[in-house]
């Protein structure tokens, strides 16, 4: 089914009022709360009632958004997201593509009986899963694409303050303030028509990037300073983050947010990695520049995925063994990332 069928088919299901859930992923970053929060006021704006709801704690820096007080966090009110889950007529699950991304709703994800949508752009989403996929790999991020999906459905005229808002969160963070992910001019259309709604582009900026606790920043130059590891023979940098570590600067969600991108900052540096110490598992981050799918690299080696030069996945060895293994694996790919970008 093409974006033109699915636009039609929610025009037919959304003439008279509807009930709908929205799921983020586990994890949320700007663009997962952005295009949720931004989804939700649309439908709401056109007369139906929806619910965000949200697997675990969402960063600080982002809980000024509009909707997100609003918004239930499954891991602290289980029973009302489930409430929820249990009365919508349609759960969309914007910004990830497979159920095993929303954590700790995974398994309620599964037990759904009403039709579910998926709005996202990562690569090969499990498409078993879903009645209605809004995918496309060539925007910037899933707020574009929320954007697309409320056009299609003749909803612009619900476009307000609020909801520009959120969708310029979103595009802004899942391009690096505008550094990456910009292949589609469309994308530059997007952000103007957003801004032309009278948003403050540069308030909304300070916001997510300009509120950073002391201990946060600490933590960053802890990080470059004391854990981050230069391999000059495979253009690679790797930061490891322990549970000391993470203690000593009192982490909150959303403290190593971006930290994996400092390395490529890097003159040579086209791969970096980094590695979080978990209670049970090592999280991993991926980032590139240039050619050097991080995509097909942490699918192969840590069950992840993400986009071309973004990614994430884990790992159940310990953070020593993990490092071990990734420089153990690294030397293989030596000639893909001999390139200079």
């Amino acid at each position: 089914m093409n974006k033109a069928d699915i636009h039609d088919a929610f025009q037919a299901f959304m003439k008279v009022p509807r009930r709908f859930a929205i799921v983020t992923h586990t994890n949320p970053d700007g663009d997962a709360i952005g295009s949720a929060l931004a989804l939700s006021a649309i439908l709401t704006k056109a007369g139906h009632k929806s619910n965000v709801l949200i697997p675990n704690i969402y960063p600080s820096f982002l809980s000024w958004m509009p909707g997100l007080d609003q918004a239930i966090v499954f891991e602290s009110n289980s029973q009302a997201a489930r409430n929820v889950l249990v009365d919508a007529e349609l759960v969309f699950c914007v910004d990830f593509n497979g159920f095993k991304r929303a954590g700790s709703m995974q398994d309620d994800l599964a037990k759904v009986i009403v039709p579910i949508a998926l709005i996202d752009h990562h690569i090969e989403p499990e498409i078993d899963l879903f009645k209605y996929i809004y995918s496309d790999l060539t925007v910037s991020s899933t707020s574009e694409l929320v954007y697309s999906f409320m056009k299609g459905l003749d909803l612009a005229h619900t476009l307000d303050q609020d909801i520009a808002s959120c969708l310029y969160v979103g595009i802004m963070t899942d391009t690096g303030s505008f550094s990456f992910a910009l292949k589609n001019p469309e994308t530059f259309r997007v952000v103007a028509d957003l801004v032309q709604t009278g948003i403050d582009a540069e308030r909304l900026h300070r916001l997510v990037y300009d509120t950073f606790s002391e201990n946060r920043l600490r933590l960053l130059g802890h990080s470059i300073s004391n854990r981050m590891m230069v391999l000059d023979a495979y253009k690679t940098a790797i930061i490891s983050l322990n549970i000391m570590d993470l203690n000593e600067f009192q982490y909150q969600i959303g403290d190593t947010e971006g930290l994996v991108n400092y390395p490529l900052s890097m003159e040579k540096i086209n791969f970096a990695i980094l590695l979080t110490e978990k209670k049970d598992q090592i999280r991993l981050s991926f980032r590139s520049k240039g050619k050097f799918s991080v995509n097909d690299f942490s699918r192969k080696h840590f069950e992840g995925g993400g986009h071309y030069n973004a990614a994430g996945g884990t790992s159940t060895l310990n953070l020593k063994d993990t490092l071990s293994k990734l420089l153990k694996i690294i030397p293989e790919y030596a000639e893909e990332l001999d390139y200079i970008y």
